[in-house]
């Protein structure tokens, strides 16, 4: 898995759907029947006055990952379970990113790489 923790705080906002969202540089978008969610760096998002659903910290699974593969994300999430940390999953053509509660993203990381190394004893 090879889980990295970049650095700053993300969060999650939903705007309008026909908004510009070009100056905010949103690192994923999603359009719902609501409106259109936006993962944006957090002070893109206060900056423009945006509703902050969630603060996160952001977690890349630096592995290349298929988007067919079948238990990767349910591993990731009851990791995370077990630690008592909820987690929002995006997958991503080359990789999957776990956002976190920004106040438990040095324990999220911990956890996964445990898994990691809990995952690599059970390989050969």
């Amino acid at each position: 898995m090879q889980p990295s923790l970049n650095e700053g705080v993300y969060v999650f906002a939903s705007v309008p759907p026909d908004t510009d969202t070009r100056s905010l540089e949103p690192i994923a978008t999603f359009r719902e029947a609501e409106g259109l969610t936006l993962i944006v760096e957090e002070q893109r998002a206060l900056k423009a006055g945006l509703p902050v659903l969630f603060r996160a910290a952001w977690i890349t699974l630096t592995v290349h990952s298929d988007l067919q593969a079948v238990g990767l994300t349910a591993a990731v999430a009851a990791a995370l379970a077990l630690a008592h940390i909820s987690c929002n999953v995006v997958a991503a053509a080359f990789h999957d990113h776990i956002f976190v509660p920004v106040e438990s993203g040095g324990e999220a990381l911990a956890a996964l790489q445990q898994l990691q190394r809990r995952s690599g004893q059970g390989a050969g």
